[in-house]
C-alpha cells in the first residue's frame, strides 16, 4: 500500500507543481504568464488521452507489470520536462509525463482492493488516493521552495527522484498479482455506450473546471492581488492541500451515506467559495481562509463521482477507475485555459473564481439533467411488464 500511494505523491506532485511554478516557467521559456498555462493543459491532456487509452490497450496486461511501465513513463516524462530547452519541447515533455496517470490510479485502486484484508478494501483504495491528496501538503509546496531557490527545472527533478523510489519500491514490495481480474478492450470500453457515465464525466469535467481556473494562477494571484509575499507562496499551496486532506475524509463520509445528495450539496458549496474568492483575494487572510475551503470542496465532490460513475459503468471496472482522472484533467486543461483568456483579456486576477462559480452552475445543471434521465429511466423499467 505505501508503495502504490507513492505512485500517487510522485503524480499529484508533478501534476500541481506546474501551477507554483508557473510565473517562473514562463519567464525560463520566454512566454508570457497565460500562454504557460499551456504546461498544466498539456499535462492534462495527456491524462485525458492516456487515461482510457491505455486502460483499453493494457487490459490483459499483468497489473504489476502495468504499474511498473507506467511509472518508468512517468520518471521519463519528468525528466524531459526538467531537461526540455524551449516552450514547444516542454510542452511535449508536461504530455509526456500525464499519459500514465489516470491509468496508474485506477490500476493501483483496483490493486489495493486485491491486496486488503477483508473488508478494508475501500480504506485500501481510499490510502492510494491519500498520497494525491499528501503531496499538496508535501510534494507541491517543496518543488515551489526549491524552484524558488535552484530554478523551476529543479523541481521537476525532485519529482524524477520520487519517481525512481517509486519504481524500487513497486518491484520490491508489490507481489505478482496473477489473481486479479483482467479484461479485454472490448468490455471495458462497453462503458463508453452507457449514458450515465458520459453525464458523470461532463459533470466532473465541467464542475471541477472552476476549481483549476483558480489554482492555476494562484501564485500571482497571491503576490499581485492578495499581497503575500512569494515566500510564503509554498506555505499557502501546503493550506490548499490540508484543505484537500480534509475534503477526501469528509467526501468518503458523505459518499458512503448518499451519493448523489453528496454531488449536489458539495458542488454548492464549491460555488460558494469561489464566489467568495473574488472578494476574499485582495486580502492576504481572507484569501488563504477561502483557498483552504476551495482544496476542501474539490476532494469532498470527489468520492461520489467517482461511486457514481463505477456503478454506472458496470463491468468496466477499470476505464471507470481510469476515465474519473481523465475528466478531473480535462477540468484542469479547460479551466486553465478559459483562467488565462479573461486575465490576458485585461479582467484581473479574480476573474478565474468568477468564471469558476459560473462552471460551476453550469456542472449542477448537467447533474440535474442526469438524475431525471435515471429516474425516467427507472420509472420506465418499473412499468414494464414482465415477461
Amino acid at each position: 500500500m505505501l508503495a502504490l500511494a507513492l505512485g500517487g505523491f510522485g503524480i499529484g506532485t508533478t501534476e500541481f507543481a506546474s501551477m507554483g511554478l508557473l510565473p517562473a516557467m514562463a519567464a525560463g521559456t520566454g512566454v508570457s504568464e497565460p500562454v504557460a498555462g499551456h504546461f498544466v493543459s498539456a499535462y492534462a491532456f495527456g491524462v485525458v488521452v492516456g487515461a482510457p487509452t491505455i486502460a483499453a490497450l493494457a487490459a490483459r496486461v499483468e497489473r504489476r507489470t502495468l504499474l511498473i511501465a507506467l511509472m518508468a513513463t512517468f520518471v521519463v516524462g519528468n525528466l524531459a520536462t526538467a531537461l526540455a530547452p524551449g516552450y514547444e519541447s516542454l510542452l511535449a515533455a508536461r504530455f509526456l509525463a500525464g499519459l500514465p496517470h489516470g491509468a496508474y490510479f485506477g490500476v493501483a485502486a483496483l490493486v489495493a482492493a486485491h491486496l486488503a484484508e477483508p473488508g478494508k478494501r475501500a480504506k485500501a483504495v481510499a490510502t492510494v488516493m491519500m498520497g494525491l491528496s499528501v503531496a499538496n501538503v508535501v510534494g507541491v509546496p517543496a518543488t515551489a521552495f526549491f524552484g524558488q531557490i535552484l530554478g523551476w527545472r529543479s523541481a521537476f527533478v525532485l519529482v524524477v527522484i520520487i519517481g525512481i523510489v517509486t519504481l524500487v519500491a513497486l518491484a520490491r514490495l508489490v507481489p505478482p498479482l496473477a489473481g486479479v481480474h483482467v479484461s479485454n478492450p472490448v468490455a471495458e470500453l462497453g462503458a463508453l455506450t452507457r449514458v450515465q457515465v458520459w453525464m458523470t464525466l461532463i459533470f466532473a469535467t465541467v464542475g471541477f473546471g472552476g476549481s483549476f481556473a483558480v489554482y492555476t494562477y494562484i501564485s500571482s494571484t497571491l503576490t499581485d492581488v492578495s499581497g503575500l509575499p512569494h515566500a510564503m507562496v509554498p506555505v499557502a499551496l501546503m493550506l490548499f492541500g490540508s484543505g484537500m486532506i480534509l475534503g477526501n475524509v469528509v467526501g468518503g463520509r458523505i459518499a458512503d451515506n448518499a451519493v448523489v445528495p453528496g454531488l449536489f450539496g458539495c458542488m454548492i458549496a464549491l460555488i460558494c467559495v469561489l464566489a467568495l474568492f473574488i472578494v476574499a483575494a485582495h486580502n492576504p487572510v481572507t484569501a488563504l481562509i477561502v483557498l483552504f475551503f476551495i482544496g476542501m470542496a474539490v476532494t469532498a465532490i470527489f468520492p461520489s463521482v467517482q461511486a457514481r460513475l463505477m456503478d454506472a459503468a458496470g463491468d468496466a471496472k477499470t476505464l471507470a477507475s481510469t476515465l474519473i482522472h481523465g475528466a478531473f484533467n480535462l477540468a484542469n486543461a479547460g479551466g486553465a485555459w478559459i483562467g488565462g483568456v479573461v486575465i490576458a483579456a485585461g479582467y484581473g486576477y479574480t476573474a478565474p473564481a468568477a468564471v469558476g462559480a459560473l462552471l460551476g452552475v453550469a456542472g449542477l445543471i448537467v447533474l440535474t439533467i442526469a438524475v431525471l434521465l435515471d429516474r425516467r429511466r427507472s420509472t420506465a423499467q418499473a412499468g414494464t411488464p414482465a415477461e
